[in-house]
């Protein structure tokens, strides 16, 4: 396309535009009319979105935002869920299950922008990104247990690797909501914008991440993710393998070029 840009819908609800140049994928949800509620629906069309992305070796890293100007997801569809008998709840369940870790396992860094509610399974879409920009609109939290549910889209694990055991505990076990301000000091969102900048700030960062070798970004992202949890000489060794990944490859070659021709690297990305 003429200004470098490509961009497809999956379905009605999900958008991606990437930005050929910068090497940046823009993913949105698009449900505003009930505020990106997790439908069954919604769920395959993000899984797909996220399927292809993984796969498109143009795109560096990746921004997850919302249209709605309230609300990033509101979290499950529970009018759908209601109507839904047990053994369509589960299936649904394995549905969800599916796009939360189409989103967790995206090979490159991706940044939630968060304007708005960003609740149970909304909250953790944004859990499931490396890095979370809020504005001063976000309210984010984890309210299951208070419909007679658990976190069920990595919301007991990703957070406490996030904030601590404790921490996540007081949050979880409460239920309670949390406004922008605290979120950014308990450690919940990365970086608080200005109101209503979270969408621009989100594709700067990832711009700002992308220039960078796209074999050391995946590498280091497979060893942040990997190595998470483990005891530390297990980590390292995590570690040493995506090390000698990127050693060997092209692109450390060109980023040594690059850097003795002091030049702006032309990453081949291999």
């Amino acid at each position: 396309m003429s200004d470098g840009t490509v961009t497809q819908r999956y379905g009605e609800w999900v958008s991606v535009r990437i930005d050929e140049a910068a090497h940046v994928a823009e993913l949105t949800l698009d449900r505003t009319a009930a505020m990106n509620a997790l439908s069954t629906e919604l769920a395959w069309r993000l899984t797909a979105a996220c399927a292809d992305l993984s796969a498109d070796r143009r795109v560096r890293a990746v921004a997850l935002a919302s249209s709605h100007d309230r609300a990033f997801c509101v979290g499950a569809d529970l009018k759908e869920r209601n109507g839904l008998s047990d053994a369509e709840f589960g299936r649904h369940r394995t549905v969800l299950r599916a796009a939360f870790t189409a989103v967790l396992d995206l090979p490159v860094p991706a940044v939630a922008a968060v304007r708005g509610f960003a609740l149970g399974g909304g909250f953790e879409l944004a859990l499931s990104c490396d890095l979370i920009v809020a504005d001063p609109t976000a309210v984010v939290g984890l309210p299951e247990v208070t419909v007679g549910v658990i976190p069920g889209g990595g919301g007991t694990q990703l957070l406490p690797r996030r904030v601590g055991a404790a921490r996540a505990a007081e949050l979880i076990f409460t239920g309670r909501r949390v406004a922008a301000a605290e979120a950014r000091e308990l450690g919940l969102v990365d970086v608080l914008t200005e109101d209503g900048r979270a969408g621009d700030e989100a594709l700067a960062l990832a711009r700002a991440i992308a220039v960078n070798s796209p074999v050391g970004l995946r590498a280091a992202k497979r060893a942040l993710r990997t190595g998470s949890g483990l005891d530390l000489r297990s980590g390292l060794e995590v570690e040493d393998a995506a090390w000698r990944t990127v050693a060997f490859s092209l692109d450390r070659k060109e980023g040594v070029a690059a850097f003795n021709e002091k030049r702006t690297p032309d990453w081949p990305g291999e």
